[in-house]
């Protein structure tokens, strides 16, 4: 049984949500045969994720190498044991670096450990409130751009160690390159040279031979080229010492009001990126694996993770797509795999510990430009080129300004613009209007105005689209074009699939006026939503409920009605002018 965002064992009260992690219903119909497929993952996976986990966290700003291999340690097993997704594998990953550099830049590592806390809490609030969905609404060209970006910031911000140079590095992108390029007479070759065999092997390892990871390949490649060579190049060794072996201390941040002030917003964009790139590889394992995974459970899991790696020395993570991915290709078959990923990393930090200090830092930098080159979407620009230049448009501002001053910014303006643009291209399928035949796309049955006889003092209006505060002008002119005062006037609300309070507002002052002036207003073929709204809103009271009727056929009975009736006492004539 797979985890389902609609599992009726989810038993939900209010607005909180009972959350029940997949691992504990991953089990039936489990065989041996699955069991020794999950070792076999596990142990695949966690090669995988050894040199990746090493080197996100030294380009995170850890204090030492080991940091970001119990990062993934705890991360990886409790988003197994605690969340939504069958095969999801939790780690450090590419999209947090330039996030979480700049926190230890501006606070320290300690501030990094509170803003991992921080964003746990965030995270589990998120899952228990049922948000999960809501992060579906991201539109994909905002993810793309800002994906893109992140890749362009990890392998710029990776060139002075691949190249051998050394300077103080800015806090943005732009003066970094302008460093770099400043700085490139001071190339050190050698470096260079064991950066580039290892990006050229990370990159082109072939495929055939995807059994052993590239990025393992890579590593070793680098060290033993140095190793032999003997040239002076920096190794992990050199620049943090002795690799800490054994298991950690507990450690506890330095909680403090100021800080806690200081760090909202680096928790709520680790939050926010956790949760959308958690989401997106749990995605991308249903497809590959035909699962459905739990959003709001994921969602816990990960807030879990991120609330007790801190402890342990570590911080941010979230699902890893090319992980997830590789522990489905390896033939995984529950949660299980990504607990033996944890202890396949737990067994090299307690033996095999002390050779990380051999791994070159030109070589590392190697693996994550790699990374970094193939997170980035260059086809998602052509396409959408091709195609929507609105959402183009978004995806290019997203890139830039992401790319420009960081994350949060460019992921706010893209997601502004794209809010913008939507408004737009749905205020353009609102219309209101005169119904007459010559305008009806209705040619028969009850809701058609076709060979119907519409009698002396009554118009309709036709309403087509959602109603919303974009669409509101449109009803507001509708009704004021009309000239002549009716006596009765018909909405055909048929094709109005939802309505917002701004254009019930409008349909508000709308009905006083008429109301003032004699006139009675019919309403006919209104849909759920809008009917839900308009019974909320009190517009149906006002506009009395015995006038709202589900098709026009009934509505055109009740205006002849209403018509004769006024006849007979004399109260109406024909139609008069405004």
């Amino acid at each position: 049984m797979n985890g389902n965002q609609s599992d009726p064992t989810l038993s939900k009260s209010g607005w909180f949500v009972r959350y029940q992690p997949v691992f504990l219903k991953a089990f039936e119909g489990y065989r041996s045969s699955d069991f020794f497929k999950d070792i076999g993952a596990g142990l695949t996976v966690g090669i995988i994720a050894l040199p990746l986990a090493i080197g996100f966290g030294i380009a995170s700003g850890a204090e030492n190498p080991g940091q970001g291999l119990w990062t993934a340690i705890i991360a990886g097993a409790i988003v197994a044991l605690f969340g939504g997704s069958r095969f999801q594998i939790a780690g450090p990953t590419g999209a947090f670096i330039p996030v979480l550099a700049g926190i230890v830049a501006v606070h320290g590592y300690e501030g990094l450990l509170l803003a991992t806390m921080m964003a746990g809490i965030l995270l589990v609030a998120l899952g228990l409130l049922r948000m999960g969905m809501l992060l579906r609404y991201i539109p994909y060209p905002v993810v793309a751009g800002f994906t893109s970006g992140i890749a362009v910031i990890i392998f710029v911000s990776q060139l002075p160690d691949f190249l051998g140079l050394s300077f103080e590095r800015p806090g943005h992108l732009p003066e970094l390159v302008w460093e770099v390029a400043g700085h490139a007479g001071g190339m050190d070759w050698r470096v260079a040279a064991t950066g580039g065999l290892s990006f050229a092997i990370a990159l082109f390892w072939p495929k055939r031979l995807a059994r052993v990871p590239a990025a393992i390949v890579a590593v070793l490649a680098g060290s033993i080229l140095v190793y032999v060579s003997g040239w002076p190049v920096e190794t992990i060794g050199a620049k943090f010492g002795e690799f800490p072996s054994g298991f950690p201390a507990i450690r506890w941040p330095q909680i403090d009001l100021q800080l806690i002030r200081d760090l909202s917003g680096p928790a709520f964009t680790i939050a926010a990126l956790g949760s959308i790139e958690s989401l997106l590889s749990a995605t991308v394992a249903d497809g590959m694996a035909e699962t459905r995974h739990d959003a709001n459970s994921e969602l816990v899991g990960q807030g879990l993770a991120n609330i007790l790696s801190p402890l342990f020395g570590g911080f941010a993570a979230t699902g890893a797509i090319a992980r997830t991915a590789a522990n489905i290709r390896s033939g995984a078959r529950s949660p299980l795999a990504g607990v033996i990923h944890s202890l396949v990393l737990v067994v090299f930090v307690l033996v095999a510990g002390p050779l990380v200090a051999h791994i070159p830092i030109a070589t590392l930098s190697a693996v994550l430009m790699a990374v970094a080159v193939r997170m980035a979407e260059w086809d998602t620009f052509a396409e959408l080129w091709r195609g929507s230049r609105s959402d183009f448009l978004v995806m290019g501002l997203t890139f830039a300004l992401t790319v420009i001053f960081d994350l949060t910014v460019g992921v706010a303006a893209g997601l502004i613009i794209a809010v913008i643009l939507f408004v737009r291209r749905m205020e353009g399928v609102s219309s209101v209007g005169l119904l007459t035949e010559e305008t009806d796309t209705e040619h028969d049955g009850s809701n058609s105005l076709r060979g119907k006889n519409v009698p002396e003092g009554v118009i309709l209006f036709r309403f087509e689209g959602p109603l919303f505060f974009a669409a509101a002008e449109k009803l507001e002119g509708a009704l004021r074009s009309h000239g002549a005062r009716p006596k009765i006037v018909i909405f055909r609300m048929r094709h109005v699939p939802s309505i917002d309070a701004t254009a019930l507002h409008a349909m508000e002052v709308a009905l006083e006026k008429m109301h003032r002036d004699g006139v009675t207003v019919l309403f006919s073929a209104v849909q759920a939503q809008p009917m839900k709204a308009i019974r909320a809103s009190g517009l149906a009271e006002s506009a009395g409920v015995e006038n709202f009727f589900p098709n026009l056929d009934r509505a055109l009975e009740k205006a002849v009605e209403l018509l004769a009736a006024s006849t007979k006492s004399g109260a109406i004539g024909g139609m008069e002018p405004a």
